[in-house]
């Protein structure tokens, strides 16, 4: 597909459990449309993994900053997961409308819960789901970056996370993540708005 610029230019909104491969999504996306979507770069309590860079992967910021942060007004979502805190500033979202730049946000359930019933937030939302729970235990486990208590809890969380999907009606599009190819054409032609 011809790099373009979509003609419906609201954010997306990408969910999923941890695992389901949306970061490898939305980077495809992102690569292969340079100069039209950016991934806002949220705020996390969690410390950083090896590799991650302050400012790029995250904004790693102790709870206090957060809750300044927070307490001002200046999150347009947040949500605790598996003990740390994240949000999406809305410094961050603006710095993006300003390039001209479609935001891409990668958030967990509660988070899109809360976007998702501002009414002066309008975006689409897709959901990224495994093809079941042994593939995303497998990438969970095959990361090799969090303790067995963590792994448990993301599974749990992702069980739920889900159920939701299935039946709340809140995405505008659910891809299964079954083979990244098909799984990416699939978002592309939705971002698209291709079918």
């Amino acid at each position: 597909m011809a790099s373009s610029t979509p003609q419906d230019r609201r954010p997306l909104v990408i969910s999923g459990p941890s695992g389901a491969g949306k970061g490898t999504l939305i980077q495809k996306l992102i690569d292969a449309h340079p100069n039209t979507f950016e991934l806002t770069v949220s705020h996390t309590t969690r410390q950083p993994r090896s590799g991650e860079k302050d400012g790029i992967s995250y904004h790693f910021v102790s709870v206090e900053t957060y809750n300044t942060l927070k307490s001002n007004g200046g999150l347009l979502e947040d949500a605790m997961y598996t003990g740390d805190f994240y949000g999406t500033s809305k410094a961050a979202l603006a710095a993006i409308f300003d390039k001209q730049l479609i935001p891409i946000l990668d958030i967990e359930m509660t988070g899109v819960k809360q976007v998702k019933i501002d009414p002066e937030f309008e975006a689409r939302y897709v959901f990224i789901k495994p093809r079941d729970l042994d593939v995303l235990e497998q990438r969970l486990r095959g990361r090799g970056t969090e303790s067995e208590e963590k792994i448990l809890a993301r599974l749990d969380r992702a069980r739920r996370e889900l159920d939701f999907a299935e039946t709340a009606g809140f995405f505008d599009r659910v891809i299964v993540n079954d083979d990244l190819e098909r799984a990416y054409v699939d978002l592309e032609r939705f971002v698209f708005g291709l079918d």
